[in-house]
């Protein structure tokens, strides 16, 4: 008896890793597709599958042409699934974005109300240049990016899953735009940097964007039912109470509030939300994923720490005026982090 349990156990065992193998494949083609169309910008690219596997927004921050939303339009290709951008602006409406209620008269002469849906039900949104509406235009995100659905009048309207924003803010130009609140960003997974292109990667630029459009098209490899299969088995990585208390521990010591945090006394506001910590740990299982291992280690939570903690510290006068930023003082407290 106690044999048939063992070998059923290992049965199942070889099952999940077939079945892992399998889905990480897929990521992989994922990855591949991107490539074509997409020179470097590898940290990029594996930040976004790591959200995205994670079931989590993006806010990408880059100088003009560096290729943000191009990524983001890359990917909507290899996924056989929705896609809508919304360009920000100063002038664009709540209502241009979640849609709105109009009404209707059919032949008969009657009226009704109909909801006509605005580009928010995709499953892939673009919020290109998001920083460039106006508070109430950005709270029109809130809900949707925390709540999956929208809500008009007094009506809800569920939005399809999955769900995903990805939003690209330019850190240049600040007239004209609107600081993210708090509480939007902090529904941010990742706030992932898109740097400039080194030399190398400049002189490929040019020659594919040179050339032949059609040669840098790109093929829908990953459909939503696998997506939703790759949901599932991130939360089913394992991960050891010693990874986790590590995660926990960097969290608090992002909070000037605790005791013996002299870094974050000096320099921060605000520490990180409970969804810092939560970023951490779906994101150091991703990683484990994409690495082909069955378990988040502690390497992984440090490999995620700097997108998943940037945009949920708040730092205070003095860090700007001795020019400190985010990533330098996540990087100092994880040093000082024990593991």
């Amino acid at each position: 008896m106690e044999g048939s349990l063992q070998a059923a156990d290992v049965s199942m065992e070889n099952m999940i890793d077939t079945e892992i193998d399998s889905l990480v494949q897929r990521i992989a083609d994922v990855r591949h597709e991107m490539s074509r169309a997409i020179v470097g910008q590898d940290e990029v690219i594996e930040g976004v599958l790591i959200a995205l596997l994670a079931g989590g927004h993006i806010l990408m921050e880059g100088a003009p042409g560096v290729g943000k939303t191009l990524l983001v339009r890359t990917l909507s290709d290899t996924l056989a699934v929705s896609y809508s951008r919304i360009q920000f602006t100063p002038d664009l409406m709540p209502a241009d974005v979640i849609g709105t209620t109009v009404l209707r008269e059919d032949g008969g002469g009657g009226k009704s109300l109909e909801f006509q849906p605005g580009p928010i039900f995709a499953n892939i949104v673009l919020a290109d240049e998001i920083n460039r509406a106006t508070p109430r235009t950005q709270s029109a995100l809130l809900e949707a990016m925390q709540e999956t659905q929208v809500t008009v009048g007094r009506t809800t309207h569920s939005l399809e899953k999955p769900f995903f924003v990805m939003a690209t803010q330019n850190p240049l130009e600040m007239e004209g735009t609107y600081p993210l609140p708090e509480a939007q960003l902090d529904r941010f997974f990742f706030k992932l940097h898109v740097p400039f292109p080194r030399k190398e990667e400049l002189h490929e630029i040019l020659e594919r964007t040179t050339r032949d459009e059609a040669s840098m098209g790109v093929n829908a490899v990953l459909d939503r039912q696998v997506l939703q299969q790759l949901h599932k088995a991130v939360r089913l990585v394992p991960v050891a109470p010693h990874v986790k208390e590590y995660a926990v521990k960097l969290v608090l010591a992002t909070h000037p509030e605790q005791p013996a945090n002299t870094l974050a006394k000096k320099y921060i506001r605000y520490g990180s939300s409970p969804r810092g910590g939560q970023a951490l740990i779906l994101g150091g299982k991703v990683r484990a994923l994409l690495h082909g291992r069955f378990n988040a280690s502690i390497d992984d939570i440090s490999a995620v720490m700097l997108p998943a903690l940037r945009h949920r510290i708040i730092l205070n006068f003095e860090a700007q005026a001795d020019s400190r930023t985010a990533d330098d003082l996540i990087r100092e407290i994880a040093g000082t982090t024990p593991k």
